[in-house]
């Protein structure tokens, strides 16, 4: 089935994860000495992609784990927060609609095939 998906199966996975990242920054706003974290996208896509690069376990989450990152902050904090909320908002913003690109694709591909199979 990954064969069938490509790339996109991969990447809908990963734009998921940073989705997660990002929330996560969200969330913790107000809470001190939070670090923001992104995730390198591309990164973590070619990491991915890489054949035998995990020696256990999934993959996906490896290349997950090995792209996240600190956000250096824009804007000191004294609570030693580095979140910037509306930076946050467009970060995930963002992201929902590389997301949302990445579904169509998925479902682009599912529906050829239920075309195929049933002819209609």
């Amino acid at each position: 089935m990954s064969d069938f998906l490509g790339i996109h199966g991969t990447a809908l996975a990963l734009r998921e994860q940073r989705l997660q990242v990002l929330a996560a920054n969200l969330a913790n706003a107000d809470t001190p000495n939070y670090q923001a974290q992104d995730l390198d996208f591309a990164g973590a896509l070619q990491a991915a992609l890489q054949p035998g690069t995990a020696a256990t376990g999934d993959p996906i989450d490896a290349a997950a784990q090995g792209a996240r990152y600190q956000r250096p902050s824009t804007q000191p904090s004294l609570d030693g927060n580095t979140v910037d909320g509306e930076r946050e908002h467009a970060a995930f913003a963002q992201a929902a609609l590389e997301y949302r690109a990445s579904m169509s694709f998925v479902e682009s591909k599912v529906r050829s095939m239920l075309t195929a199979i049933t002819g209609q």
